[in-house]
């Protein structure tokens, strides 16, 4: 009974708590075998920059390129061990932000520190760090930090810079206003960068705010100091953290993405500066025959970026020759042979964006939460014909329950403010890197399209299979049976079982026949190499008609159903109201119209509401042909069809069903004075026909419910395998108390000639001083209101028999 699969699984989906959506890993690294060759860039001096705008000295030296054997590889990857949580991945060490070096045993952090009566808690190399002490919560500025300090220096002597402190009663509007020629703009910038080191509580207002006046500093990127350029640089690293601008801070993000393409072609030397969620990368370059530049970048187990996993190739002949660690990013600009012999220096410049909430794209829609890392590449002056091309690396980001499916390669389109693959294709397409190249300089990035990874229901085992097999022998018996022996004179309960009988048998062959998928989602796309901007991150494929199409009989047969036994219910209810009252004549006609049209309904609505053909998995799953009922987490979502168009109407006919039960049970245990036939019922007798009449009417539907409540795991493994058992053999429980206790069958079954059912009564009394004996036989019908016998509630449900 793996993982309880022995039940109806679109009950197990929904009763069991059992998510069939599991996490599957879009990437994977071969770390037994390592390639035979490896080129690596090794960084000769391990300073962090002190980065950027007018930096007097380069932060960043070049590479030294070393081209390891396959023995010394192997022999590292053998013999390399990580520390403080690095992980090993193609015989490098991956490390965790806070370490650095070759097997992560250097720290990368300013230990916790008081500077000029500010704590300031331990930090990343070349981040900033925030005070605890804050501004009180009556000032303009309550509760934000009160100063600020960047950890810098060398790896072993890190330290905090001279904090700066924040006014708490300025604001962000106090600074939009004050931003003149004269300003202190050091103060300005820290401020703003201060005020919105808490991205998370910012408004669209505060976004759009500190976005003009990050555009303003860094448009004057030939005034601004370098603290001053580092500080807005932050700013901007932070409201990439910020809640999605509106449509004015969007018109705002356009000009600050062009101000920092412009910042990192305007510095005249090697410089770099590295927030958690932005990087930029200045080079210049002097030497005459560069090939071209590769900008490459790791997160490592984070997903922020560190300056210590900034890699800048000067002369790379191609790209990833350079560099045998596995990277998030990597972008290579190949010059053209006219710019490659220039003899002027040569501005290139990289941004690269940890997420795309500065590039609000209308086409592509964001449905999984996903994030695109956003890389900029540029060269000054060079325009469309300096540039030979652009190649791309982008590893594809590992979306939960999901692998991927497609992706595109884009570029940014300041003109149409939106995403185009024009100029760009594919290169290779893996699911270990994505590769780009595209024949123009701006900012690129790769649009990936998901698929859910569904987890298909293993076959159903042995109890499910049995006991819908004996169901469906049970229930065509039962069908035949009831066609036979029905009475002309009141046709009623025959109607009301043949017609639960027929819903269910259908409902019961189409589930063994037709639960499972066969026709499921393709895994990949027909033409791996057609570079198509998908309209969204979640790939749908368009319905293919089979699954949707017995999903709808199923839920209209399983209704019917449910909808035919509280029918069943209302004419017991009847019976037992008035036992001796004829129904009227037009009750048939209504009965049927209820019982088939009203399930109709139920699935029309629910059609209506949620199906469309793009998109079928809004009204049932993949996995299997049932109502949609969970969200992609892989949590029970209360908009989905599963809740509203099953889950309630049959939890109201429970309900209903349950009290007409309790009625019944109550009529059958009260005793009825005026009962002068000698046949009494007994308690097993009674007993019997309340678990009857709780079979026909669906009531083991219950213990479903019951196991949502039940939170201890024991308790609700027992309830499913008392579920299934009751379910899944409702028909043969139907048959057995319906069919084959009746005397009919029995004597159909001893071959016996059958006539009408008679039931004889024996009746005593005293007639001229002797006692008599006297006989009369009774003819069985279906309905209790043809005897002239008080009878109990037993003998109507008996009667039905």
């Amino acid at each position: 009974m793996k993982d309880m699969r022995f039940s109806f699984i679109f009950i197990i989906v929904f009763f069991q708590h059992i998510t069939t959506l599991v996490p599957v890993s879009a990437n994977t690294t071969d770390l037994a075998t390592p390639p035979p060759t490896i080129s690596t860039t090794i960084p000769t001096n391990t300073t962090i920059p002190s980065s950027s705008i007018n930096a007097t000295s380069a932060s960043t030296t070049a590479p030294t390129t070393s081209t390891l054997s396959t023995t010394a590889i192997q022999t590292t990857h053998l013999l390399l061990s990580c520390t403080n949580g690095g992980e090993l991945q193609n015989g490098f060490c991956v490390c965790p932000v806070e370490w650095t070096g070759r097997n992560c045993s250097i720290e990368n952090i300013c230990m916790e520190e008081t500077i000029q009566g500010f704590t300031f808690p331990r930090t990343i190399i070349g981040w900033f760090s925030y005070s605890k002490q804050k501004c009180g919560p009556n000032t303009s500025s309550g509760n934000v930090p009160r100063a600020s300090a960047r950890c810098t220096g060398q790896y072993g002597t890190p330290k905090f810079d001279a904090p700066n402190v924040l006014k708490c009663d300025i604001t962000l509007s106090n600074i939009q206003g004050n931003l003149t020629s004269t300003a202190n703009l050091l103060q300005l910038a820290s401020s703003a960068q201060i005020l919105t080191s808490n991205p998370e509580t910012l408004t669209a207002d505060n976004v759009t705010k500190a976005i003009d006046i990050t555009n303003t500093l860094l448009e004057r990127s030939s005034n601004i100091s370098e603290a001053v350029a580092v500080a807005a640089l932050t700013t901007v690293s932070q409201l990439l953290d910020a809640s999605v601008p509106d449509s004015e801070a969007e018109t705002s993000g356009k000009r600050l993405t062009e101000s920092l393409q412009n910042i990192s072609l305007g510095s005249d030397n090697t410089s770099l500066v590295v927030q958690p969620n932005l990087a930029v990368q200045s080079v210049v370059l002097t030497s005459n025959n560069i090939v071209g530049v590769q900008f490459s970048a790791q997160t490592g187990l984070s997903s922020n970026f560190s300056a210590d996993r900034i890699r800048l190739n000067t002369n790379a002949s191609e790209l990833g020759s350079d560099n045998g660690e596995a990277t998030d990013v990597q972008v290579f600009i190949r010059l053209s042979p006219g710019m490659r012999h220039q003899s002027s220096s040569i501005s290139v410049g990289f941004v690269l964006y940890q997420n795309d909430r500065f590039f609000k794209s209308r086409d592509f829609r964001a449905l999984l939460g996903s994030r695109r890392r956003v890389i900029s590449g540029n060269v000054k002056g060079a325009g469309r014909m300096g540039v030979d091309h652009v190649e791309m690396v982008f590893k594809p980001v590992n979306v939960p329950t999901t692998t991927l499916y497609d992706f595109a390669c884009v570029f940014w389109n300041y003109n149409k403010s939106e995403w185009s693959t024009e100029g760009c294709s594919k290169v290779n397409v893996s699911s270990e890197a994505l590769r780009c190249v595209c024949n123009h300089t701006t900012n690129f990035a790769a649009l990936m399209s998901y698929r859910v990874e569904y987890v298909y229901s293993e076959a159903l085992d042995w109890i499910t299979y049995l006991g819908c097999s004996m169901s469906v022998v049970g229930l065509v018996i039962t069908i035949v049976f009831y066609v036979m022996t029905r009475k002309s004179g009141n046709s009623s309960p025959a109607i009301l079982m043949v017609s639960l009988c027929v819903s269910l048998l259908i409902f019961t062959l189409l589930f063994l026949l037709g639960i499972n998928n066969t026709d499921p989602q393709s895994h990949e796309p027909e033409d791996l190499d057609a570079n198509v901007m998908p309209s969204s991150d979640l790939h749908i494929d368009p319905d293919h008609g089979p699954c949707t199409a017995v999903a709808v009989l199923l839920q209209y047969f399983l209704m019917a159903t449910f909808v035919w036994n509280s029918l069943y219910a209302c004419h017991m209810f009847l019976l037992l109201w008035n036992p001796l009252r004829r129904p009227p004549s037009y009750l048939p006609t209504i009965t049927v119209v209820t019982g088939w049209g009203v399930p109709a309904l139920i699935v029309s609505i629910t059609l209506g509401v949620t199906y469309r053909v793009d998109n079928p998995l809004n009204y049932r799953r993949e996995e299997f042909c049932w109502l949609a009922a969970v969200n992609q987490e892989g949590q029970f979502d209360f908009a989905k069809p599963m809740f509203w168009g099953f889950l309630i109407p049959v939890a109201l006919i429970l309900i209903f069903n349950t009290v007409i039960l309790c009625y019944f049970s109550y009529k059958t245990c009260r005793t009825d004075p005026e009962l002068t036939s000698t046949k009494q019922s007994s308690n097993k007798k009674k007993l019997l026909s309340s678990f009857s009449l709780s079979v026909v009417l669906g009531l083991s539907w219950i213990i479903g419910y019951l196991m949502l409540i039940i939170p201890n795991k024991n308790m609700h493994f027992i309830l499913s395998i008392v579920f299934c058992l009751c379910t899944t053999t409702q028909g043969l429980q139907i048959f057995i108390l319906f069919v084959a206790r009746t005397s009919i069958f029995r004597q159909k079954m001893l071959d016996l000639p059958i006539g009408r059912h008679i039931e004889s009564y024996t009746l005593r009394f005293k007639h001229k001083n002797r006692n008599t004996i006297d006989s009369f036989k009774e003819l069985d019908t279906f309905s209790s209101s043809q005897s002239k016998l008080s009878v109990s509630a037993d003998t109507v449900l008996d009667r039905q028999l």
